[in-house]
Order: C-alpha cells, then sequence, then structure tokens
C-alpha cells in the first residue's frame, strides 16, 4: 500500500474503499459537524481540539469520548475526558467545572488528563459541534475535530454529510 499526503488528506493508493470499514475524519469545524447525521452508534471516538492564539505557544484544551472507555492504569474509564497544554492551573478548576455541569460525572485526574468517569456521553454531531462552540466562546480558543466510525460504508458517510476532503482512512479488520 503506497501513501500520498497532502496538507489536508492522507489518502491510500491501491486499497479497495470496501475494506475499509473505519474511517477518522480530522480537521472538522463545528459547523460541519453540527450538519453531520450520522447513526451515533457508530462513532468510536470524538476529540475536540481547542486552539489558543498565537498557535506558537501551543496553548490548548482537548476533550474527547472513547465508545469503550478511555484508558486509565489497568481500566476503562467511560465518560467525558479532557487534556491541557501550557494551560494554567488556575484555569482548570473552571474548565472542570463547565464540563461536570453539562455532563455529570466524578473527576478523577492523571497527569494533564480529567476524567469525568460515568459522565453523560454524546455521540450526535449537532452535540459535538455545539460543545466545541461552547468551549470557543467560554475558553477563547478555536476548535478543530476529529471524529471516528466503525462499521460503516462510503456511502453513509456521503449521505451523512461527511466531507471528502476531510476523510483520513483507517485500515480495517
Amino acid at each position: 500500500m503506497n501513501l500520498c499526503i497532502n496538507e489536508n488528506v492522507l489518502v491510500m493508493v491501491g486499497m479497495n474503499w470496501f475494506d475499509v470499514t473505519k474511517f477518522r475524519y480530522w480537521k472538522l469545524t463545528s459547523d460541519e459537524v453540527k450538519q453531520l447525521t450520522h447513526d451515533p452508534d457508530k462513532i468510536l471516538n470524538w476529540e475536540i481540539k481547542g486552539v489558543r492564539k498565537p498557535e506558537e505557544e501551543a496553548k490548548f484544551i482537548g476533550i474527547f469520548l472513547y465508545k469503550n472507555g478511555t484508558p486509565y492504569e489497568y481500566n476503562a474509564i467511560n465518560g467525558i475526558v479532557y487534556y491541557h497544554n501550557n494551560i494554567d492551573r488556575k484555569e482548570l478548576p473552571d474548565i472542570t467545572k463547565f464540563l461536570k455541569k453539562k455532563f455529570g460525572g466524578d473527576e478523577t485526574e492523571k497527569g494533564d488528563r480529567i476524567f469525568l468517569k460515568d459522565s453523560k456521553e454524546i455521540y450526535t454531531g449537532k452535540e459535538i459541534g455545539e460543545l466545541a462552540e461552547e468551549c470557543d466562546a467560554k475558553f477563547n480558543t478555536e476548535s478543530v475535530i476529529s471524529i471516528e466510525l466503525n462499521d460503516v460504508t462510503p456511502d453513509e458517510l456521503k449521505e451523512w454529510g461527511y466531507p471528502d476532503a476531510k476523510l483520513l482512512p483507517i485500515p480495517g479488520k
């Protein structure tokens, strides 16, 4: 298999698209995500990465959810998780409070990740896109969103509104 890369897309050349069952979309905007109409049961994970300007300072807040739980020591914890980079620790309580108010869950911290164990989980495009917009407004960030889906066809992705230009295929089973 050969890989061709440009600034927006990584394409696998010489691969039958019907062999691919997992798909990852990246660099999606909140507006694009709010328009998606996917089956929420097909989502494996999603991530909102909110970056503060200037980007050179590498200040960001990432919020994500793994359908099968996020690894924590030797277990998986279900619920929303966020991480941070170069964010003043004094800001973390406000971020945690905001997310706990929306999703609930028991707070557990490990390194630069804060888990909201057993929090409400969201999977629709509308919910994910709106969360990104709320975070951008509240925490002065600009978000990009990644979504990984499983057991879907290219026709379903097109029907649900996923943009071809932002596809990063993942080899399937």
